[in-house]
């Protein structure tokens, strides 16, 4: 029996126990993904419009694994004649694992209301929702099991090689601006995810489903010169027996002859995932695009294994206004 028959079976029922039973994708530019995060950080940027893409390709190096994409879109809307707005937004993601190509397709719409409160300075309460309609499929043609005999089927009764689920989460978060300084923020968040509690089998195994998760996010923006800043991103997420913590900051370099509009600005900066993973991160701004590059250098008891390589991960960013752009919000800054 050829490797890649003991193989495929083995990664057909990891990847299926660690969706079911672990945790959710995650990234390590879990910032640039803010509605996956959390829905009520949706319109947390400066203009109107802001549009996302991550790409992560993860353990390649150990097996053909992990190959995951997100894109997400937001615009805002005002709310009345007072600061209150609304962002609407729509998240779409696609993971991509093993030789059987185990597939999940999330499409997630989401709103955010703002509420202001203060006249005088950048100070919002929000709170935002996504729900919508997730796939999840493999190809069957590719799965071999010890019971599959020559010429006939795996011995195994599926019930289908795909489901569909709908999924919604919801989210609170507080940001507002630091001193006088309207460049100077943070923010804080909760969100609380799969709160409809899918059922997560392709067995149609009534018992089994995926576990609610609870994401905590915290960040900060605070000048160093009038050329220099430091932003702090941290997540802390909780899914059944499982959590994660990331946290870490980059420093950002504005490059041009007007600090209030630089040509460019550079960052660089390191992330941790507790006991998984060092990530260093580059960042380049160049309104009103962003582009940003990562890798995870991987500190877990899969060392030896994976001989410290992790994942890779590539994002892009586009923020702008739109064209009947109007003064009619303070407009958060992150």
């Amino acid at each position: 029996m050829r490797l890649t028959k003991v193989i495929s079976p083995i990664l057909f029922f990891l990847a299926t126990c660690l969706s079911v039973s672990g945790q959710d994708v995650h990234f390590s530019q879990f910032f640039e993904a803010p509605l996956w995060r959390n829905p009520s950080l949706a319109g947390i940027f400066t203009g109107d419009i802001r549009v996302q893409a991550v790409y992560r390709d993860q353990w390649n190096n150990v097996t053909k694994a992990y190959r995951t994409t997100s894109v997400n879109a937001e615009v805002k809307m005002p709310v009345g004649n007072m600061s209150d707005f609304v962002t609407l937004g729509l998240q779409l993601l696609q993971d991509r694992a093993g030789t059987v190509g185990l597939t999940t397709t999330h499409v997630l719409p989401a709103i955010n209301y703002h509420k202001s409160l203060s006249t005088e300075k950048n100070r919002y309460l929000s709170l935002g929702f996504t729900g919508g309609w997730v796939q999840r499929r493999f190809d069957l043609s590719k799965v071999t099991t010890n019971t599959q005999y020559n010429g006939g089927g795996i011995g195994e009764n599926f019930a289908g090689s795909q489901y569909s689920y709908i999924d919604g989460s919801a989210g609170m978060s507080y940001n507002s601006t630091l001193g006088k300084d309207e460049n100077n923020n943070f923010f804080i968040g909760a969100a609380y995810h799969h709160f409809t509690r899918p059922k997560n089998a392709f067995f149609r195994n009534a018992g089994i489903e995926i576990e609610p998760k609870w994401v905590f996010s915290g960040g900060m923006r605070f000048g160093v010169t009038d050329y220099a800043y430091i932003t702090l991103q941290a997540d802390h997420s909780r899914q059944g027996n499982f959590s994660e913590t990331i946290a870490g900051g980059m420093y950002g370099l504005k490059l041009g002859d007007d600090p209030d509009h630089p040509k460019y600005v550079i960052h660089a900066g390191t992330f941790l995932r507790w006991n998984d993973a060092l990530i260093p991160v580059v960042k380049l701004d160049y309104a009103p695009f962003s582009v940003a590059f990562s890798y995870d250098a991987n500190i877990s008891t899969l060392k030896p294994s994976s001989y410290g390589r992790g994942g890779f991960e590539i994002s892009l960013s586009y923020f702008g206004f739109r064209k009947d752009k109007q003064d009619y919000l303070l407009c958060p800054r992150f």
